[in-house]
């Protein structure tokens, strides 16, 4: 009798334990402004709402709990730009379901830091990092970035970089970089052409995200201008525009199942 209650008690532990690490870890810029080679600043900037939104909405009813991480936990300002209707694929109801988000959710309004995100790598089952142009501010220049990206691929965790954020593979040094050889995708050529005349008004300083990233040792692939398009090598899936979501977070949510398959069967 004994050991069918401990038997019983263990399973429920187990149990437990299973659904406290279902856990993703968004790790957002907090930047608000972006300087531009012409003397100019892009202000508003930030994360891409519906890069962001349309991803934790997915994620979240896949019954995942969300936890936010920032530098210095400071809460994410939105791109201006992605509040445009266009990439809401006329739903505005989900626009203004985002942007409620964004101003009454407790844990996007007071996010972990990047500290506690590397300390408690271990509790998630991946990251995603949405893009925006606010990461090439912050994001890309914060020491802890490189190490979360490498401390996650050590521990085998799902990790997803959209639009913008597969630039943050560029902050991990070539000779110690394990994406190099990986297949990946990011913001073409010509959209941050389009970006830059059409939205920005000017070029910012660190551009030409897919060549960088070619010449870095990367195979990067590329989809249509504004197509729905993304790519998953191993535990890495990578994301081209705003118009991608769906392709990115079929890919993710294959790779999360695998994730939780595998970690079951330990």
């Amino acid at each position: 009798m004994t050991k069918k209650i401990n038997l019983t008690l263990f399973l429920v532990l187990l149990s437990v334990t299973a659904v406290a690490q279902k856990k993703i870890l968004f790790v957002m810029s907090a930047a608000k402004e972006l300087q531009l080679k012409n003397g100019k600043v892009y202000k508003e900037t930030g994360v891409f709402l519906n890069e962001f939104f349309m991803t934790y909405k997915n994620i979240s009813q896949l019954g995942y709990e969300i936890d936010f991480a920032t530098p210095n936990g400071v809460k994410s300002s939105i791109d201006k730009e992605s509040l445009n209707k266009k990439y809401w694929k006329n739903k505005p109801d989900l626009l203004l379901e985002a942007q409620l988000f964004v101003r009454d959710n407790e844990k996007f309004n007071k996010p972990e830091t990047l500290e506690y995100a590397l300390e408690n790598v271990t509790q998630y089952s991946g990251i995603i990092i949405p893009g925006g142009q606010g990461l090439m501010v912050d994001l890309i220049n914060d020491w802890k970035i490189p190490e979360l990206l490498k401390t996650n691929f050590k521990n085998k965790k799902v990790i997803g970089l959209i639009c913008h954020a597969p630039a943050l593979i560029l902050s991990i040094p070539k000779e110690e970089n394990p994406f190099i050889g990986y297949k990946v995708n990011s913001v073409t050529g010509l959209e941050e052409l389009f970006i830059e005349n059409f939205v920005m008004k000017g070029k910012p300083e660190n551009r030409k995200i897919a060549q960088q990233l070619k010449k870095m040792g990367l195979k990067h692939k590329k989809g249509s201008p504004a197509a729905n398009f993304a790519i998953r090598d191993r535990e890495l899936i990578t994301s081209q525009n705003p118009y991608s979501n769906q392709a990115f977070i079929k890919l993710y949510s294959e790779a999360l199942k695998e994730y939780e398959l595998k970690n079951t069967l330990k």
